[in-house]
Order: structure tokens, then C-alpha cells, then sequence
């Protein structure tokens, strides 16, 4: 797998519990924060599509053989989260997953491959399909596929 970029100056949420999520996982080389209510976690660094600086999240993440699936849900608000149309914009992306770090590709899921995923996602967090409720656009399912050198 191809190695992370090094970050030139990563930006993470700036408060409450999801930057101490962030400062945990980042602290303690995955330790702390990768298994997070009973779900496994990961990080997601972005690059902004108008500011170009890197943007790190936390987010759920379930399995597809061997790439990663996350969920833009943003709770299920009126507009996708900014870490989703970051990556719209530029896939490559980096990833943290417990003390692992790489380089991976994101692409949107569709069709039955979303309905699938969608389904894998919603066992590990039932949550979704409330969040799915609350909006009228469809929450994107992105799978995230490691790059291999």
C-alpha cells in the first residue's frame, strides 16, 4: 500500500466530543477512539475542494472484502457533509484505520452495490435508517479502496 501524504497542516473538527474522538485516535496511534460505542472507526483525511487544506474526520466504517465503507450522513441533514464533496472533487485520500495509515481512493457506491452496502451499514449502525428519514436526498455510500504501490 502507498503511504500517506504527510500532512502539511491538517485541520480537524475544532470542538467537543468528535476533536477529542480525533485527538485520542491521532494520540494514541489508533489505540484509543478506533472502536468507538461498540462500532469501529477510522479516519478519513480530505483535501478542501476550495481551500486546499486537508481535512480529517472520524467516521463509521464497515467492510467489502478488502476496501472500507463509510456513510455521508451527516445525521441525515439537508446537505451532504463537506468531507463527502471533498472527495467528490479529488478521491485520493488518506486513511487511518487503528495504527494503519495509507493512501486509498473514494467512489460513490450505486445501484445494487449501494442497496448492498447500504444494508452492511445499517447492521452496524441502525441509526442510518433514521438519519435516511430526516432528508430527501439520497445518503451517499462511499467505498474507499486502498492504493497498492
Amino acid at each position: 500500500m502507498m503511504t500517506p501524504r504527510e500532512p502539511d497542516d491538517v485541520h480537524d473538527r475544532p470542538t467537543g466530543w468528535v476533536a477529542r474522538h480525533l485527538r485520542g485516535y491521532v494520540e494514541s496511534d489508533g489505540k484509543r477512539g478506533h472502536r468507538w460505542h461498540g462500532v469501529d472507526t477510522l479516519l478519513l483525511t480530505t483535501r478542501g475542494r476550495r481551500t486546499g487544506t486537508l481535512r480529517r474526520t472520524a467516521l463509521l466504517y464497515g467492510r467489502d472484502s478488502d476496501r472500507y465503507v463509510v456513510v455521508a450522513s451527516a445525521g441525515g441533514k439537508a446537505t451532504h457533509p463537506s468531507w463527502y464533496l471533498n472527495l467528490v472533487d479529488e478521491p485520493t485520500v488518506d486513511l487511518q484505520v487503528g495504527a494503519d495509515r495509507f493512501r486509498a481512493t473514494a467512489s460513490t457506491a450505486a445501484g445494487r452495490t449501494r442497496t448492498r452496502l447500504w444494508a452492511t451499514m445499517v447492521e452496524i449502525w441502525p441509526e442510518y435508517e433514521r438519519y435516511q428519514t430526516r432528508t430527501e436526498r439520497a445518503i451517499p455510500v462511499v467505498i474507499v479502496e486502498p492504493i497498492t504501490a
